[in-house]
């Protein structure tokens, strides 16, 4: 055991993870250490207003907390109101936008069966001049023989 002044170093068993030391530390002054020594823990006496106050303060504290909670969750409930409201509206405009497409598409559609129809038509009028002048033709070379 090694001593100082103030402190005293007392070496414990020794350790398979190392060396292991006790230190104490010695007050200055003898009266110090009488009244370390004689001096435990004494809970002050507290007073029924002291209580109350203690109360009220932990009752605010409670009240701010639930406060603080409920202003957290009603955000929270805005945000995700928000978040619903344009996903609605996205939703909305995916529709329409899908809807004219659809539209677009059957317009030209309509356009492209009228366009070959029209053309069909056509092709088939001529068809029919043709069939008509093939027949004159036909009629003209039978009068001339007979």
């Amino acid at each position: 055991m090694a001593n100082c002044d103030d402190i005293q170093v007392k070496e414990l068993n020794k350790r398979a993870s190392g060396q292991a030391f006790e230190v104490i530390l010695s007050p200055s002054t003898p009266d110090a250490k009488a009244d370390f020594l004689l001096s435990p823990n004494r809970k002050k006496e507290t007073s029924l207003d002291e209580i109350k106050k203690k109360l009220e303060a932990a009752e605010e504290r409670r009240r701010s907390y639930e406060a603080e909670v409920l202003k957290h969750l009603a955000e929270k409930r805005e945000h995700e109101k928000e978040v619903i409201q344009k996903a609605i509206e996205e939703s909305c405009n995916f529709s329409k936008q899908a809807q004219e497409k659809l539209n677009q598409k059957m317009e030209a559609n309509k356009e492209n069966r009228s366009a070959r129809m029209a053309a069909l038509n056509e092709k088939f009028k001529e068809k029919d001049k043709k069939l008509q002048e093939v027949r004159k033709n036909k009629e003209a070379i039978k009068d001339t023989d007979n």
